[in-house]
């Protein structure tokens, strides 16, 4: 009876290996069936393919690291070239008021009508504000105005000559200025008290 068991083991052994063929697997010196086998693969190459997206993806996020940087330094020198040549542009605009004014001066020394000459440095003076005004640099009001400290600087206190003075600017010593809003130099003023 031991080997008619032994015998329908081994037909039973041989067609399991028909229904699954055994293969060979060289590093392991072990039989590991087909179906095994082919499952390792898809995920070997599910694991290439995901090595590949992977390195793809590095190489994109290297270049929009190095497009970023690029850009970064190109903002920084189109800033400082705008900084450079705002300033060039003020001083270019500015220079025909210089030659007025030379022009003024000559004509000081030579001149016998000093009327003229007046006429001549108001003229002169309107077209330099025109020039601030064009470069939204505007002049802050003093007269009769509160003091306020974000565009005032009280250099004195004097008694006000009226009940309505009190706390208001009384004389205006130094202009001060705006540039787009923002204070660049406060107006110098005595204030009531």
């Amino acid at each position: 009876m031991e080997k008619d068991n032994k015998t329908s083991e081994r037909n039973q052994s041989a067609e399991n290996e028909k229904k699954h063929p055994k293969q060979h697997n060289e590093n392991e010196n072990t039989i590991i069936p087909q179906s095994e086998n082919a499952e390792n693969e898809n995920v070997e190459k599910e694991l290439e393919r995901l090595r590949e997206e992977c390195e793809d993806l590095a190489d994109k996020n290297l270049r929009l690291l190095a497009e970023f940087d690029n850009y970064r330094k190109r903002m920084l020198k189109e800033k400082a070239d705008l900084l450079k040549n705002g300033g060039e542009n003020v001083l270019v605009n500015i220079l025909p008021l210089v030659d007025d004014f030379e022009r003024a001066l000559k004509a000081i020394e030579t001149s016998d009508d000093i009327e003229a000459v007046k006429e001549g440095i108001h003229l002169i003076y309107g077209k330099f504000v025109e020039f601030l005004n064009k470069n939204n640099v505007k002049e802050i009001p003093t007269e009769n105005v509160e003091f306020n400290t974000q565009y005032h600087e009280a250099v004195s206190k004097i008694p006000a000559p009226s009940e309505e003075l009190k706390g208001k600017v009384i004389e205006c010593l130094s202009k001060g200025y705006t540039l787009n809003d923002k204070v660049i130099r406060y107006a110098k003023v005595v204030v009531g008290e």
